[in-house]
């Protein structure tokens, strides 16, 4: 461009950018020539010149532990991913949906955002620790659980998602509740453990916990069922909450192959839905985590950090709501 016009990249930037002294005749002769080669000028350059891109970046580190960045049937993160993107559009900022950007030979763009959102940070997690050390302003959705306090988090309260749960299945009849988390060690998994370790620890019962990995889905099904139901008949639960929709898919598929009736003899539910959920015989109750009003707090919280504005804290998500169907609604026993 710059031999084009005859020019430096100083004039030519300057001209085009509205800054420093350029005589008219040259400035013209600039946008002409740039207007005929289809020239335009970076859009990194011109946001590093005035410091904001006006580019919000979405980091959801639960793929970090997936095979896929769409698991089958799970609709939470294209929730709030998309509802993420809109919000962004309607503060007049765009939204860049990026992989861990601490990993060797991450594209120059996945630092380029002027804010990040940081979805279910890993405890010490290694993202938060960049951010935070060059600087580059980010809110996370669920705490970094070693750091709690020490960033901008929008509070889950996975302990209360759990419990909403729980009492649901106690109200549906539970006596002896045995909970399957994943296992990252994230706000969502270590707050659900804790409420279920509480509840059992208060009627006086040895916690009922097993941990498996995300990625395995529905795989998980006879694995949970062996765990559970292999040992003492005493010991053995009444109801299985499974945090992640597609390990109570396979846990519900799997106790029905072994002739264990679901409701009657066993309660499954999920702490966030899958498709396999509401289309599977018996359909499993869930909770909706609402993941699109969780997304508006985020952004809103990141624009105001990319401004350099305060964020209005404390940062609450929105309480979760049930989905109850057929696995735990066991028909009202009638006396004689």
């Amino acid at each position: 461009m710059a031999r084009a016009a005859g020019v430096s990249p100083t004039t030519v930037s300057h001209a085009l950018n509205g800054k420093g002294v350029v005589r008219r005749e040259t400035a013209e002769r600039i946008e002409r020539i740039a207007s005929e080669i289809g020239y335009r000028p970076s859009a990194i350059a011109r946001g590093l010149q005035s410091s904001r891109l006006g580019l919000l970046a979405l980091v959801i580190r639960p793929f970090h532990s997936l095979d896929t960045f769409l698991p089958e049937g799970v609709d939470y993160f294209l929730r709030i991913a998309g509802a993420a993107s809109l919000s962004a559009m309607e503060r007049g900022y765009s939204m860049m949906l990026i992989d861990d950007p601490t990993r060797p030979g991450v594209p120059p763009s996945a630092l380029a955002a002027d804010a990040y959102i940081v979805t279910e940070p890993f405890e010490n997690d290694p993202v938060l620790t960049m951010l935070s050390e060059q600087r580059i302003p980010f809110v996370t959705v669920g705490a970094d659980p070693a750091r709690r306090g020490l960033f901008h988090s929008i509070d889950e309260s996975a302990g209360q998602q759990a419990r909403t749960m729980m009492n649901h299945l106690s109200e549906a009849g539970a006596r002896r509740m045995a909970l399957v988390t994943g296992t990252d060690r994230n706000d969502w998994n270590l707050g659900s453990r804790q409420a279920l370790i509480e509840w059992s620890e208060a009627r006086g019962q040895k916690p009922l916990v097993l941990a498996l990995p995300e990625a395995e889905g529905e795989q998980v099904g006879d694995r949970v069922i062996d765990h559970f139901f292999s040992g003492d008949p005493t010991d053995r639960p009444d109801a299985i909450f499974c945090l992640t929709g597609r390990h109570a898919a396979g846990v519900t598929d799997a106790a029905i192959r072994r002739g264990i009736r679901v409701p009657e003899d066993l309660l499954i539910a999920a702490g966030s839905g899958a498709m396999q959920n509401r289309t599977s015989k018996p359909t499993v109750t869930t909770l909706d985590l609402r993941p699109e009003q969780t997304a508006q707090i985020a952004v809103e919280a990141a624009v105001a950090l990319a401004e350099g504005r305060p964020v209005a804290e404390p940062l609450t998500a929105p309480e979760a709501t049930l989905e109850i169907r057929e696995s735990t609604s066991r028909a009202p026993v009638h006396a004689p």
